[in-house]
């Protein structure tokens, strides 16, 4: 091959390997261009999500501090409309926008609660009377509405498919004078809810179809005086339920078909004047206690209650005086009373009348072995020995008819 041949292949190849160095350089070039342009993309990009971010917070704080500050005015205003020294009319509406209110703030509805129960323990001033000044009845008859009223939106939110629900809130009526209200269907569930010391004095005050269940309910000094309170067909369940020195000695009150069921209901209360009915009353799987229970001039009748695997507890109850009426009460063993137990230990049955003249004792165990004293005995639908279950204070005659 001729040098000339030689120094033209060498040309060539020389210049196909500087296009190809070309070419290298300049994709090189193109995707180190390509590739700065993406990381230059992803620093803005990133620091316009991290503006956002701060823009967003920034925005739900300041949008969070302005609702505080809205709901806070606004519970400022229906508090002071709440003020005793205002108009009923004022009341009323502050009573409406406290449990609006309640509504639209979760995190302080407790509180908002609190502020209507306490309106309800504000002094209460008696009703003047029919022979009062017509100013003096109709600001009576005004401040009574608005209590009520209060008792009403209260309710409202108790109930099973309640826009807004107030189950399982504390509700705390201590002290309250109630002349008349409706609790009817309120669900009581899992909170704590005090009547202690309350004062039933008129009026009707409906608890019908109420459910108290899972939580704590105190009557605890209760004065049930005058007027009535119905508790027909409420239903105490898997709560604890206190009527502990609790006094009915003037009203009509009402459990009637009333269910207890897994619940705990201490009452330790004095009977001595009104009338107070358990008729249809059942008591099953829980506890009752009516020890140390004094019957004195009531009337109180447990006329067709259905005992149904509870322990029911009269130990230490005094019978004195009045009408204890417990005919048509149903023992039988199996749906009304199965494997329960009436205890009556250290009972005393002194005075007036027990009745228990229609009565079925057929199951369970109900004891009067333990009664302190016998010196009047119960009436029993029986002559001579007494059904199986029954046991009664030896020593004694237990042949009444």
């Amino acid at each position: 091959m001729s040098p000339e041949v030689q120094a033209a292949i060498i040309a060539g190849g020389v210049g196909v390997l500087t296009v190809i160095v070309a070419l290298y350089g300049t994709r090189k070039t193109s995707q180190d261009t390509k590739d700065g342009l993406n990381k230059q993309l992803t620093e803005q990009r990133e620091a316009l999500e991290r503006r956002l971010k701060e823009q967003r917070e920034a925005l739900d704080k300041t949008l969070a501090e302005q609702r505080t500050r809205t709901l806070n005015e606004r519970f400022a205003t229906a508090a002071s409309q709440l003020g005793g020294d205002k108009p009923p009319a004022v009341q009323l509406a502050g009573a409406y926008a406290m449990a609006v209110l309640a509504d639209d703030w979760p995190e302080n509805r407790q509180t908002c609660v609190d502020v209507l129960c306490a309106y309800l323990r504000m002094p209460y001033e008696p009703d003047p009377g029919e022979e009062a000044p017509g100013p003096e009845r109709r600001a009576f008859r005004a401040s009574r509405e608005v209590r009520h009223t209060v008792i009403r939106v209260i309710t409202a939110h108790l109930k099973d498919g309640a826009a807004v629900s107030w189950q399982g809130l504390d509700f705390d009526f201590r002290g309250v004078v109630f002349d008349g209200g409706y609790f009817g269907g309120a669900v009581f569930s899992g909170g704590t809810v005090y009547f202690d010391d309350a004062a039933f004095c008129g009026g009707l005050v409906d608890f019908r179809n109420a459910v108290f269940s899972g939580g704590y309910v105190s009557f605890y000094g209760a004065v049930f005086s005058g007027g009535e309170v119905n508790f027909t067909y409420a239903v105490f369940s898997g709560s604890v339920a206190n009527f502990g020195d609790t006094k009915f000695c003037g009203s009509t009150v009402k459990f009637n078909s009333t269910t207890f069921s897994g619940a705990e209901v201490r009452d330790e209360a004095e009977f001595s004047g009104g009338e107070v009915y358990f008729a249809g009353a059942e008591l099953s799987s829980g506890e009752v206690y009516f020890s140390m229970a004094r019957f004195s001039g009531s009337v109180v009748d447990f006329g067709g209650a259905k005992f149904s695997g509870s322990v029911v507890n009269f130990g230490r109850a005094q019978f004195w005086d009045g009408s204890i009426d417990f005919g048509g009460l149903d023992f039988s063993d199996g749906a009304e009373f199965s494997g329960g137990t009436v205890d009556f230990d250290s009972a005393e049955f002194s005075g007036g009348a027990v009745n228990f003249g229609r009565a079925v004792f057929s199951g369970g165990t109900v004891d009067f072995s333990g009664a302190r004293d016998w010196s009047v005995p119960p009436k029993f639908p029986w002559t001579g020995t007494p059904p199986p279950g029954v046991k009664l204070p030896q020593k004694e005659d237990q042949s009444q008819a």
